[in-house]
């Protein structure tokens, strides 16, 4: 059975402060789904830009956008979520796919669609975990869409501050059985305690055949980008400093740590799926996208 939540008719929850980035994401994605050379489709994607008063105006196709793709923060920016769309949905379909796991959790979900289109097998679960206000925003436009998702859906209204896991068990989630694990665009956010909690918690309630993706940031000083084109766009054009909104603490090295624990780990940079897709960010001066790695985890079976 579908799982639902409170309906909210409100934009609380993506109105500011990191709540807004998944307006910016969703933005980004609108732009991917109408290139002709598309890496990832995601339909809803501009009803979420639509129907929120804090991003009127943003463009959801490139033609919108003045200078096209030589803005950094629509052409580039938006080409690199495009990029990282695509990769992660090919990781969670090859896992649950090929691997065997019918359980996945979106960690932080925000308004990620993928329940709602990917071709999922009949018998996979969709867990989402994030804020109570994020997941009605969410409810309240695909909702008025009348989308249907493709597999069973359970969204977990609760902050990954309080007592995720027992809301996730209490939901029908399976410790014993294989799972995929997603946190995209998360752990930026994040204090390095809370991290090093996020990547311990999802080892314990990981069974074997289980996998795992997320992204971190490998700088050592967040602020000597400050004057990045990707940075300066995103602040100057819609008024996100990401850099107040990211925790500046240094980062733990979660790869090793998993890898510590079992688990074979791959470590990669945007730019690998540049190359390997054709489209995509490549690396130039002053790159505030030089640090960002993209991490795949996988936990053998006994």
């Amino acid at each position: 059975m579908t799982g639902t939540v409170h309906e909210n008719t409100s934009t609380e929850g993506v109105d500011g402060g990191v709540g807004l980035t998944a307006l910016l994401v969703a933005a980004a994605r609108a732009i991917e789904t109408h290139r002709p050379d598309s890496l990832a489709r995601d339909v809803y994607a501009e009803h979420f830009v639509r129907a929120a008063p804090a991003c009127a105006g943003w463009p959801v196709h490139i033609r919108q956008v003045p200078d096209g793709d030589a803005n950094p923060l629509w052409g580039r920016f938006a080409r690199y979520f495009g990029l990282r769309t695509r990769v992660l949905d090919d990781f969670l379909l090859q896992s649950v796919h090929s691997g065997g796991a019918r359980q996945v959790v979106l960690l932080g979900a925000g308004l990620d669609t993928r329940a709602f289109r990917l071709d999922w097998p009949g018998d996979c679960v969709i867990y989402e975990i994030d804020r109570e206000g994020v997941l009605a925003f969410k409810h309240q436009v695909l909702g008025a869409l009348s989308a249907t998702p493709r597999a069973v859906r359970v969204p977990i209204p609760t902050d990954l501050r309080a007592d995720w896991v027992g809301a996730l068990t209490g939901a029908g989630f399976d410790p014993a059985a294989p799972s995929v694990w997603l946190a995209e665009g998360l752990l930026f956010y994040l204090p390095m305690t809370a991290e090093t909690y996020l990547i311990d918690t999802v080892d314990r309630l990981s069974a074997g055949g289980s996998a795992l993706a997320y992204e971190v940031k490998l700088e050592k000083d967040l602020l000597a980008y400050r004057d990045s084109p990707l940075y300066t766009a995103t602040r100057h054009q819609i008024g996100i400093d990401l850099l107040n909104l990211f925790d500046g603490e240094p980062r733990p090295d979660s790869a090793a740590d998993l890898a510590g624990r079992g688990w074979s780990t791959a470590v990669h940079t945007p730019f690998h799926f540049t190359r390997r897709h054709g489209r995509g960010p490549l690396p130039e001066p002053n790159d505030a996208l030089e640090g960002n790695r993209w991490v795949f985890a996988d936990k053998p079976r006994s």
